[in-house]
């Protein structure tokens, strides 16, 4: 149920916020590779993507709170989209879901155009 604010009765901009991320998300299946501190690094599959972040598996275990740097290898191109910062959100079983940080401009149009283009 959403969270309504008291003083309009709409909801919340957070809940409007955490609809329209979902709105924007594309299902795919990609491998996707992640790197930590002390030489931590481990393959997972995503299984959804948006700008701002993906859902994840894999059989390396993460910890909420940790932060990687990460390589996507989406189906529209050779080489993978680098992003210089993740950070890990939650953790469920084997799925994660990582909320990318730090970004360039270039990777997030890419993983936009990417989403976009699936749309059609």
């Amino acid at each position: 149920m959403p969270i309504k604010d008291p003083r309009s009765g709409r909801a919340s901009e957070s809940e409007a916020a955490m609809a329209e991320r979902r709105g924007r998300r594309l299902n795919l299946s990609c491998r996707l590779f992640f790197f930590g501190e002390d030489d931590f690094e481990g393959e997972a599959t995503i299984l959804d993507l948006s700008t701002g972040g993906c859902q994840a598996t894999s059989l390396t275990e993460v910890q909420v709170g940790m932060t990687v740097r990460l390589s996507l290898f989406l189906l529209d191109q050779e080489w993978p989209v680098r992003i210089d910062e993740a950070l890990v959100r939650w953790v469920k079983g084997a799925a994660f879901g990582l909320e990318f940080t730090e970004i360039r401009s270039a990777q997030r149009e890419r993983i936009r155009a990417l989403i976009m283009k699936a749309k059609l």
